[in-house]
């Protein structure tokens, strides 16, 4: 009697459990497009991660075959295929094998190992039919370690309306949050990690946004803000409560870059003396307070028209090479912006350049300003940064020695950068190092 009835209960548990299922799948397919609205990232890992994982398992091979990226047998063993299996088909070509499928916040990525004689390249020319495929906006790869690849690909287009919170509070020292990642991640400025910075970028093309969500994030640090902005201070005077000292033409600039560099070498002097090669050796209350200096238009530095005008361009330039090569130990780090910036505006510009590690380049008006900016460090990123359009104002390309990425900052708007220097105007730090009266 029981063991006739147990099989009976087995299948009745069975069956509430595929009507519990099919009930949960129902709710999540019905609930989809309002959970898509307001929780995406809920709405993609449950529903929208599956579905892309499974076109990717499902399209796979095909995919390999189509792209040229699956290897023949040898000739021998398909002879040896047709001997012994009385003319039975040969082995399928060998395809490369992807590894786990792991879903991010907006998209997923696997690694791949290659097979001999396949390089990135390969993968990378497939890329536009990876997402073709797998029905996803956009698909990115780049190298992993010799053999294998990362692909990453992205569901929507996560720049369209970044989803970054405004930082709150000073948060980590010389550390900024000011947008959104291709990938769906935070873009952070990390001026401990990359010390120097050359932003460029065309009007209205997203570079004065960048600048404000910048300062906005470091406004609340104990970090003293130097800004040089020659045409009168347009941009930078935005800031003023915020700055510890503002130049409005080059002649300022000069004597207050000339400032900064005796500030940087009394700095070394304080290391040698404590036997420590950086300022961040020294004790806390001894430690002097970080300076960032913001240079916008970098062009009106270098651009000359006299004789005079010669010996100050030649003076600022040498000044600015001088605290890229020894601010970074130091606490002096450099945020260097212009429209246009290129070779030429002199041998200065090329030897600046070459010292500022981190790279962002907007839409440009040229392409000399975006090979100035990225051509040394990676042509896909050249590429990518000159596919920019004029409606995706803030999108930007950022570089350095670890790779690069697609971005778009934050929006803060003119009247919100003046709303946190003011807020903010009582931590500006009083440098008397900086005051030099005019000659």
């Amino acid at each position: 009697m029981n063991l006739a009835s147990t099989p009976s209960a087995e299948a009745t548990g069975s069956s509430w459990a595929l009507v519990v299922a099919a009930v949960l799948v129902s709710g999540l397919l019905l609930a989809g497009p309002a959970l898509r609205r307001r929780y995406p990232v809920a709405w993609w890992l449950l529903l929208g991660f599956p579905a892309a994982a499974f076109r990717v398992v499902r399209t796979w091979r095909a995919l390999m075959a189509g792209c040229g990226l699956a290897v023949s047998r040898r000739p021998a063993l398909t002879v040896v295929s047709g001997l012994v299996g009385n003319g039975a088909p040969p082995p399928l070509p060998r395809v490369p094998r992807p590894g786990l499928i792991r879903p991010t916040s907006g998209g997923f990525l696997l690694l791949v190992r290659l097979l001999p004689g396949q390089v990135p390249e390969d993968f990378v020319k497939a890329a536009p039919a990876m997402a073709e495929d797998w029905q996803v906006h956009a698909v990115r790869v780049t190298s992993w370690k010799p053999g294998a690849v990362r692909i990453i690909a992205s569901a929507a287009d996560p720049l369209a309306a970044p989803r970054v919170p405004k930082q709150r509070g000073p948060g980590h020292l010389l550390r900024v949050t000011v947008g959104a990642l291709e990938t769906g991640a935070a873009w952070v400025v990390d001026l401990r990690r990359v010390p120097h910075w050359l932003i460029v970028g065309a009007t209205r093309s997203g570079k004065s946004t960048l600048i404000n969500a910048l300062v906005a994030g470091l406004a609340p640090q104990p970090v003293a803000l130097i800004g040089i902005d020659c045409k009168g201070g347009m941009e930078l005077s935005l800031y003023e409560p915020r700055l510890s000292a503002l130049a409005t033409n080059r002649e300022q600039a000069v004597r207050l870059l000339a400032a900064l560099v005796d500030l940087t070498l009394d700095r070394m002097t304080v290391c040698r003396a404590a036997r420590v090669r950086n300022i961040w050796g020294l004790p806390d209350k001894e430690r002097p307070v970080p300076v960032v200096v913001i240079v916008d238009e970098i062009a009106e530095l270098f651009v000359v028209a006299s004789r005079n005008e010669k010996d100050e361009a030649r003076a600022a330039g040498t000044a600015l090479i001088r605290l890229a090569q020894l601010g970074a130990a130091l606490g002096v780090f450099l945020v260097v912006a212009g429209q246009r910036v290129g070779s030429d505006l002199g041998p200065g510009v090329t030897a600046l350049r070459a010292q500022l590690g981190g790279r962002v380049c907007h839409r440009v008006a040229d392409p000399g300003t975006a090979e100035m900016a990225l051509g040394d460090l990676n042509p896909d990123a050249l590429k990518a940064a000159q596919a920019i359009t004029p409606e995706q104002a803030g999108t930007a390309v950022l570089a350095s020695g670890d790779g690069w990425e697609r971005a778009r900052s934050h929006l803060i708007t003119e009247a919100e950068a003046e709303a946190v220097a003011a807020e903010y105007a009582h931590l500006t730090p009083v440098l008397s190092e900086l005051h030099v009266e005019a000659p």
